[in-house]
């Protein structure tokens, strides 16, 4: 696998948002303080018009998250070359602090669906997954961050343990990590493990990002419970909670407030965004420890 050096993942440390465009007449006027804005690249794939133009205003302001949702890392065929191109020239263009994807599959020979499906942790998997990840950091000429997923279903044939799988992928490709608490505290839940012993595992040294959002919470016909990662709502209790610990060790923490459906009130999602940040400054005060990310 290549371990060439590709322009490394830099998001200043903070905390930032995803964009929507209703919040952008809001974050012109009011400048908060934000250390960056994400965006779904998806959303920016078209030459031109408005959404353009909105972000054209706001990279002058702000630093600059770009998440794919579209590349299907996963999927068991060729990466799709033209959405690729595109992808790279929306990074060309505006040249992002950092570009991350999702650790899941999302395309079958042309067909497309509009999901993040899971993967079973084999060898096999393994080399396609880095195989893809070569391709993609050498044509973006940048390094990627690989999400976490959440999931509701396991495989019975994987291998090796999600966290050693990840382990693996950055060992051979130079990639990073986003961490998403929320997608740690859903698997965890619907697999019934402890997601204190999956972060304990984690390679926090590789991790450039870290998400927050919401979740839907329902049960099996069992009673068992079911929390589906669903971007609609505030953060739960328990997933601040595990923030704030891994907040402790995690070193440098650029923190995305993740709310993609049912889109608040911008006061609502910066209200997220302060406790987040608070989080954070309670861990400079306490004196965590640094680590640079990959």
């Amino acid at each position: 696998m290549s371990r060439e050096r590709h322009t490394p993942s830099n998001l200043p440390e903070g905390v930032g948002i995803g964009f929507k465009a209703e919040h952008f007449d809001d974050l012109l006027a009011q400048k908060p303080d934000l250390a960056f804005i994400e965006i779904h690249a998806e959303n920016y794939m078209a030459a031109g018009g408005p959404a353009h133009r909105r972000l054209e205003r706001l990279r002058a302001e702000f630093a600059l998250s770009v998440h794919g949702v579209g590349l299907s890392i996963g999927g068991a065929g060729p990466l799709d070359a033209k959405h690729l191109e595109r992808l790279a020239t929306l990074c060309e263009r505006y040249q992002p602090e950092s570009f991350s994807e999702h650790l899941a599959w999302s395309s079958h020979d042309t067909a497309f669906l509009n999901d993040l499906l899971p993967l079973p942790y084999t060898e096999a998997t393994l080399a396609l997954i880095c195989e893809h990840i070569d391709v993609v950091q050498t044509r973006l000429r940048r390094q990627m961050l690989l999400e976490n997923p959440s999931t509701y279903v396991a495989f019975a044939e994987s291998t090796l343990e999600e966290t050693q799988f990840l382990r693996e992928i950055v060992s051979r490709t130079g990639c990073g990590l986003l961490l998403d608490v929320n997608n740690v505290f859903v698997s965890a839940t619907n697999h019934g493990l402890d997601p204190r012993a999956y972060l304990a595992d984690f390679p926090m040294e590789a991790v450039g990002e870290i998400h927050l959002g919401g979740h839907d919470e329902d049960e099996l016909p069992d009673g068992a419970p079911l929390l589906i990662d669903a971007h609609g709502s505030p953060v739960a209790d328990p997933v601040w909670t595990l923030y704030a610990e891994v907040a402790a060790v995690a070193g440098r923490a650029p923190t995305l407030i993740e709310w993609d459906n049912d889109v608040p009130d911008f006061a609502v999602l910066m209200a997220e965004a302060e406790r987040a940040r608070a989080v954070l400054q309670g861990r400079r005060a306490s004196g965590g420890r640094h680590v640079d990310a990959a």
